[in-house]
């Protein structure tokens, strides 16, 4: 008897010991595998109950017999437990078996950033000195001469969309409204030559047409998972002329009446799909089709302008629409990426079909939803609580140019100054406001840094707002966000070993090179000239 319950209270250790769920692994998973997984585990946890309730069940039995049992009796009961044990053994390292074989993220991806005698944000050497005289002096573009720049492209955008609205057709185009300025030079960070502004445009269909929102976290959305944070647009408003008259879908002149409508009713020009910017065969707003009118557009805009100004203006190709470049006589440069966009109805949201930093934009028909200004919004609430000329600014603004001048060296990786920006507003949503200081700012540098090389390691890096409860009240942000899942915008670099590798080959060396650049384009205090000649360079 004793025996038996030995070998029952044997087989339920060894069912708890070997559980995946009390020793589990990395979690080496994509997020799209996750939910099979823990489905699998639980399965198996319930399979275990059961195995155990039963075995409690006999064993209940066997101690209301009678001790005097035979020693036959005695040996079968042994084959019984030992098969028993065999079976839920075998059972268990399946289970195990089958979870290892779903993972896909390789172990030697865990130790790139892990290296013995690697470099990281804790140990890599940093001169306060020279940092503060980076700080000070090496804002390559002084906060009076972002105003003059600010204050010209806005003047001028003003003009040119003005411009663009006097080309478009009241009644057979889109409509036009007025630009934001969002982005680094609009946020009071911006560091890098040449200057560059990003503004959006929004646009709208002409009556009675409108613009219908799938959103990837509607409660009905059938968007494919790597598709998270965008949306669909809809063109609504097409009708079926069932009396089968014309006049709705042609110009008939100003002394021709339709003898189905009196003179008094007012019909609605009818346009094609194709006409409104629509994929062919759907009612689905394409991209392509936007960014080709938008720069056909925008290009005669200027046209009708042109002989007002005294500079040159250069046109981007059609993937990059709106992106232009202005050369004025003295060689200054200013580039300008004026990018046509949807606003969400009721929020300052926007879909927008691509950025200019993006690695790779998503395809058609799925827009990314911008929420630029709200990440403005709480740039500039946090600023209030900060003291006052606080380092938050000042630490992204190095890291931008540490990411800028690697990748010069390197070439382009995975990692944008969005990440870098991203990991920031982080980190200002969890630390106390008043370590913010400009005294702190070796030590935020290294935070965000780390943060960074966590991520990395991690391969998640959250959006900052979307799902995410620390984000105050006063910025206003829209319920829908609010209550949607975490968007990881480290994703990709599940499924992509070589672009994961060649991200974190480009943050590793830019750890290890971070003192030399900073010391080597950090003009020495008493010498203005030299800081000229150094700002010219870059």
């Amino acid at each position: 008897m004793q025996g038996a319950i030995a070998r029952v209270c044997m087989v339920v250790t060894a069912a708890i010991l070997n559980h995946p769920l009390l020793f589990p692994q990395e979690n080496t998973t994509p997020p799209e595998q996750e939910d099979e997984v823990i489905a699998r585990m639980r399965e198996h946890q319930e399979r275990l109950e059961m195995e155990q309730a039963r075995l409690e069940n006999e064993l209940s039995q066997l101690d209301s017999k009678q001790e005097e049992q035979s020693s036959s009796e005695e040996g079968y009961s042994w084959y019984l437990w030992s098969t028993v044990s065999f079976v839920i053994f075998f059972t268990i390292e399946m289970c195990r078996v089958n979870l290892s074989d779903t993972e896909i993220r390789p172990v030697e991806d865990e130790d790139l950033l892990s290296e013995s005698g690697a470099i990281t944000p804790r140990t890599m050497v940093l001169d306060k000195v020279v940092l503060s005289n980076f700080c000070d002096k090496s804002n390559y573009t002084s906060s009076h001469e972002n105003w003059r720049v600010r204050e010209f492209v806005e003047g001028f955008t003003d003009d040119l969309l003005e411009s663009l609205r006097s080309v478009c057709d009241g009644e057979a185009d889109m409509e036009v409204g007025d630009f934001v300025g969002i982005g680094s030079m609009f946020e009071s960070w911006k560091v890098c030559k040449p200057l560059t502004c990003d503004l959006i445009v929004p646009f709208s269909p002409p009556d009675p047409y409108s613009f219908q929102f799938d959103l990837w976290c509607s409660p009905s959305c059938d968007m494919p998972p790597d598709m998270q944070g965008c949306g669909k647009i809809k063109v609504d408003g097409f009708r079926e002329d069932k009396e089968g008259c014309l006049c709705g879908s042609a110009n008939l002149g100003e002394d021709m009446l339709c003898l189905l409508h009196g003179g008094e009713d007012t019909v609605q020009v009818e346009h094609s799909p194709e006409e409104l910017l629509c994929s062919r065969n759907t009612h689905l707003l394409t991209k392509d089709q936007v960014m080709k009118w938008f720069q056909i557009t925008l290009t005669k805009a200027w046209g009708r302008i042109s002989h007002k100004y005294d500079f040159e203006v250069t046109f981007g190709h059609l993937d990059a629409a709106g992106a232009l470049k202005i050369r004025f006589r003295s060689w200054k440069v200013i580039v300008m990426n004026i990018i046509p966009v949807v606003q969400l109805e009721g929020t300052d949201a926007y879909f927008v079909p691509h950025f200019p930093s993006d690695y790779v934009s998503s395809p058609d028909p799925y827009w990314t939803l911008s929420l630029a200004v709200y990440e403005r919004s709480l740039l500039k609430h946090l600023a209030k609580r900060l003291p006052q000329n606080s380092c938050h600014l000042h630490c992204l603004q190095i890291v931008t140019f540490l990411h800028r001048k690697q990748t010069v060296l390197t070439g382009k990786s995975a990692l944008t100054n969005y990440h870098l920006k991203t990991a920031l507003l982080h980190l200002l949503l969890s630390k106390r406001p008043s370590v913010w200081g400009i005294e702190d700012t070796e030590q935020r540098l290294r935070d965000v840094l780390s943060f960074l090389q966590r991520s990395l390691h991690e391969k998640r890096l959250h959006h900052a707002l979307i799902g995410n409860s620390q984000v105050p009240e006063e910025v206003q942000l829209p319920e829908v966000i609010c209550k949607a899942e975490p968007i990881n915008l480290f994703r990709s670099l599940f499924l992509q070993r070589e672009l994961y590798a060649a991200t974190v080959r480009h943050f590793k060396e830019m750890l290890r090179n971070a003192p030399v650049l900073i010391q080597e384009f950090t003009p020495p205090l008493s010498n203005g000239g030299l800081h000229h000649r150094l700002e010219e360079r870059l």
